[in-house]
């Protein structure tokens, strides 16, 4: 947030070190908007994270699949599912269910990605329902992964934490919507 970064694991020597293997310490789960870099927001360097990027952090099979990967094959013990302020695929999808208006092509299968989210915002009601899709998006599919069938083991047994958290474009601040490790 102050903006005093570090910049680490970004030199020659580290790109060295982890060209024959890596095993990052986290996995983050986030949108595709391009002002939200998990690497950048969290001042990481090479090795250090494995992203994945959706619209809305839409996931299905291989989105799923990739998020195991950290945990299941390098012992990964942190999973973040990252939301954002004004989300344009989440606002995007909330107006096409809203409307019942579907949106174009493979944009669809991110709009149906996204349904338990609009249902759970328009049940619970709120002055802004997009920002209530955008975080109910980040808790649910944070509790999908701590319910997976692979996944559950590892979090019962205190080696992965699953976390759902919600970035501020304006302020710059991540907020921990749950799952954090006691």
């Amino acid at each position: 947030m102050s903006g005093d970064l570090q910049h680490p694991d970004r030199d020659p020597d580290r790109r060295q070190l982890l060209a024959q293997e890596q095993e990052p310490f986290g996995a983050i789960l986030s949108c595709i908007d391009s002002r939200v870099p998990p690497e950048l927001l969290f001042d990481t360097g090479l090795g250090d994270l494995y992203v994945m990027r959706t619209g809305g952090e839409a996931v299905g099979p291989v989105v799923t699949g990739s998020v195991e990967y950290g945990p299941m094959t390098s012992g990964t013990t942190l999973i973040v599912v990252l939301g954002h302020q004004r989300c344009g695929a989440i606002r995007a999808s909330y107006e096409s269910l809203r409307d019942r208006k579907p949106l174009p092509g493979n944009l669809q299968a991110i709009v149906e990605a996204l349904r338990p989210a609009y249902e759970k915002a328009v049940g619970e009601g709120g002055a802004d329902p997009v920002e209530a899709m955008a975080r109910a998006q980040v808790t649910l599919t944070a509790a999908d992964l701590r319910d997976n069938n692979d996944l559950a083991p590892l979090v019962e047994k205190g080696e992965l934490a699953v976390v759902g958290a919600y970035y501020s474009l304006d302020t710059g601040q991540v907020e921990v919507l749950g799952g954090a490790p006691s």
